[in-house]
């Protein structure tokens, strides 16, 4: 049995968004975005206390990245991942880790807009929301290359790059609208309507990071 604990909306949200496209079985336990996460028990499965922490066969992962490469080790045959000597293989890695560089903006403008509210650093928030605007370039200036069926960030087609990116942008677009970016925008609408994304985003009773749809 696979159980991941997983606040929605958060990072941990790409590995529900793996985990059912691989259509594994697990447990999902969802915690709410408070403190409840900083206690000696959660530590012992994230030593940070934050999400994802991923237990499987007696196992503990605390690391979305590694937990999106080695489900897809573990898991191939949906075809997520790309093994080494795969033509995708050094793309792949990088795409699936860029999703951090752009989650890392987006926990700052988290940290602004959601956690210190009314004390929010405007400075920050411009620096933040410019580096996003970066991000979304280099996405966009991928998916235009002019190459053979660039629906997805990889040649070979739709992998866990897409999911890990798309999943940061699905965060970023809280604070950053994507409307000037035409292919990344159509590639955000293609992967979003898979029934494994619809499936990983959070019920109507279910706790929420983002109170609302954009904060400007």
């Amino acid at each position: 049995m696979i159980t991941l604990y997983h606040v929605p909306q958060s990072r941990s949200m790409r590995v529900l968004w793996l985990l059912n496209e691989l259509e594994v079985e697990h447990r999902l336990v969802e915690m709410p975005f408070d403190g409840s996460l900083k206690t000696e028990e959660f530590f012992t499965r994230s030593p940070a206390g934050r999400v994802p922490a991923l237990e499987i066969e007696g196992e503990r992962m605390f690391e979305s990245g590694a937990m999106v490469e080695y489900l897809c080790e573990r898991f191939p045959e949906r075809g997520m991942g790309r093994p080494p000597g795969a033509m995708d293989r050094m793309a792949w890695l990088v795409w699936v880790h860029f999703a951090e560089t752009v989650s890392q903006h987006v926990a700052a403008l988290t940290l602004q807009h959601i956690v210190l509210g009314d004390e929010a650093s405007d400075a920050v928030c411009r620096f933040e929301r410019a580096r996003l605007r970066e991000c979304y370039d280099a996405i966009e200036a991928r998916l235009s290359t002019p190459v053979e069926n660039r629906d997805y960030l990889l040649t070979g087609g739709y992998s866990a790059a897409d999911i890990c990116v798309g999943q940061a942008v699905y965060m970023a677009r809280h604070f950053v609208r994507t409307d000037d970016y035409p292919e990344l925008s159509a590639w955000f609408e293609r992967i979003t309507e898979r029934q494994s994304y619809l499936d990983a985003l959070p019920g109507p009773e279910a706790s929420r990071m983002f109170q609302q749809d954009f904060y400007g």
